[in-house]
């Protein structure tokens, strides 16, 4: 028996015997689905599925579930089923299928508008055809066509089975609106999750270490070409031109008002910068601009870490926020100096190392050639100071002296670096090492907020960098440490390895025990080897000591290279 639904092949529906005509309703093609689709009761269908995906399991559960949802979220937004079906189609923009007019009379138009003309075609034949009341078998055909054609409009791809519709003679595949949607050069991730913008530019970054937080520097040349309208509309506002051309030739001859037109608007901006890729919201901040000389953008050395920028090479884009509200986003929320803290753990993002560390530590540790008995007094730090000049005492020499209300024993050193401090600030008596300057900014930023933090963190920079070149810090093979237990550790080492080579010769052992026997001997002495360099270390007052101790630059294990043994390597 046939069951509602049910697909009957043609020929079959012709061998079923007279009687039936009258008992059961064919149709074929969009009218008979849309039929059975006004027939769907929504509510009894979503009980009889709620009913079937309780005693169902694995699979078929899902499936039941996945249809619920569906159906679901058609009952809740009032979408009857034969909806579905498309009995009028949208025509999208003329803006989105353009026409372009070619010397000669030509035009060069989008694909969809072929696409489109197809199915306008198709659907004036039918009409006609109907009119006319043509053979059932010629105007399905054309319904089977005016079907294809809708369908390689909305995806034209073969790979959908049938054939993918081709240009007027040529191979070429018509791109659908599918295609025009889909990939990386489709509508949303080409137009709309990134555009390309005006009043943008891009450059190699440098170092900037005289700017504070909030500011980059900004060539000239880009900066003008970046305010262009804002520096022409100043010059006709102060009737320096008389109109955008002749502003626009001033500009361009490079005259001294322009340069004062450019200072004056850029005076409170704020520029964006971003270095790709942006994987986080510290890949874009905005700062200051600083008009500078040269080609190169020039960044803050503390902010490189949100940025994960670094001066070999890395290239920066700037844009210009136009409106207010996007300039008071800019200074309010975007500012390097309100992004003090990183999103993921709420630590601090700003990135104290290398130079920055050195000049603190230099300032801070204990020389031992300066420590004496005879240890100074001094009733001010301006009085220190001027020992300090005149040479009497160094920066790391103990001494007594007066400073935030007490008489303490420090070092002038200590005193300078508590001095950048805020004033209710407990005194740091500490040598500066990268752990401790992390420490110290943490604890500022807890008790005074990210304002304070960040004019701390730009005076720690500036002294840093002070004190920094003053050390004059730079190695030499003296620098290293040369020791005649290398020889006696080495020596240790061969015995261990010839003892475990002559058991394993006697059959004491099997290959896989010498060798891990053999490499867990080599692996003592190497240990024995960085502990004795630690210590060596500790008590140095060398270029290379000042690096590891400060935490400024390389760690034990690159001393230990150059200074002892490589060590176990593994064979490529």
């Amino acid at each position: 028996g046939l069951n509602k639904g049910a697909l009957i092949s043609e020929s079959d529906y012709r061998n079923l015997p007279e009687e039936y005509e009258e008992l059961i309703e064919v149709g074929m093609g969009g009218d008979a689905l849309k039929k059975m689709l006004d027939e769907i009761d929504l509510d009894q269908l979503i009980e009889q599925l709620s009913e079937e995906a309780e005693g169902a399991k694995g699979q078929r559960e899902k499936k039941l579930l996945k249809r619920l949802k569906m159906l679901e979220g058609m009952q809740a937004a009032g979408i009857k089923p034969s909806s579905l079906c498309l009995t009028v189609l949208p025509v999208i923009p003329p803006d989105l299928r353009p026409m372009v007019a070619l010397s000669g009379g030509r035009f060069a138009t989008s694909d969809l508008n072929d696409l489109y003309r197809r199915i306008i075609n198709r659907n004036n034949r039918l009409k006609k055809l109907v009119d006319l009341n043509a053979p059932e078998v010629i105007r399905r055909n054309e319904m089977r066509m005016l079907q294809e054609s809708v369908d390689a409009l909305i995806d034209n791809a073969a790979a959908r089975g049938g054939r993918a519709v081709s240009a007027t003679g040529g191979r070429r595949r018509l791109k659908s609106i599918s295609d025009m949607l889909k990939g990386k050069q489709g509508r949303f991730r080409q137009n709309l999750l990134g555009k390309r913008v005006d009043y943008s530019g891009r450059s190699v970054i440098v170092v900037g270490p005289k700017l504070k937080i909030h500011q980059c520097g900004l060539p000239k040349q880009m900066a003008l070409e970046l305010f262009k309208p804002f520096v022409i509309s100043w010059l006709i506002r102060n009737e320096f031109a008389h109109n955008i051309r002749s502003a626009a030739r001033l500009i361009e001859a490079g005259e001294t008002a322009v340069w004062d037109a450019l200072d004056a608007v850029i005076e409170g901006k704020y520029v964006l910068l971003n270095r790709a890729p942006s994987l986080h919201r510290l890949s874009i901040q905005s700062f200051q601009p600083v008009l500078v000389e040269g080609k190169a953008i020039q960044l803050h050395p503390l902010v490189c870490a949100g940025f994960n920028a670094d001066f070999d090479g890395d290239q920066m884009a700037v844009h210009l926020p136009l409106s207010k509200e996007a300039q008071a986003e800019a200074r309010e929320l975007m500012s390097a100096a309100h992004n003090l803290l990183k999103p993921a753990d709420g630590s601090p993002v700003l990135h104290i190392s290398q130079d920055i560390v050195l000049g603190n530590y230099y300032l801070t540790y204990n020389k031992p050639q300066a420590q004496t008995d005879d240890i100074k007094s001094f009733s001010s730090v301006y009085e220190a100071e001027l020992a300090y000049d005149k040479g009497a005492i160094q920066l790391q020499t103990p001494i007594k002296i007066f400073t935030k209300g007490e008489v303490r024993q420090t070092t002038l050193g200590r005193v300078f670096f508590n001095e950048i401090l805020p004033e209710d600030f407990p005194y740091d008596d500490n040598v500066q090492t990268k752990k401790q300057l992390k420490k110290v900014l943490a604890q500022i930023f807890n008790k005074y907020g990210a304002e304070e933090t960040a004019v701390i963190a730009d005076r720690i920079k500036g002294q840093a960098f002070r004190f920094a070149t003053t050390a004059a810090v730079s190695t030499g093979k003296d620098d290293y440490i040369h020791f005649e237990e290398i020889s006696e550790f080495i020596a240790e080492g061969d015995a261990k390895a010839a003892l475990i080579s002559e058991q394993f010769d006697e059959g004491l052992i099997t290959e896989e025990e010498r060798y891990n026997l053999t490499v867990g001997a080599w692996r003592n002495i190497d240990n024995k080897i960085t502990e004795f360099l630690q210590k060596q270390l500790a008590d140095m007052d060398t270029s290379i000591s000042m690096m590891v101790n400060s935490g400024a630059r390389g760690d034990i294990s690159n001393v230990k290279l150059a200074s002892a043994i490589v060590g176990i390597q593994v064979d490529a």
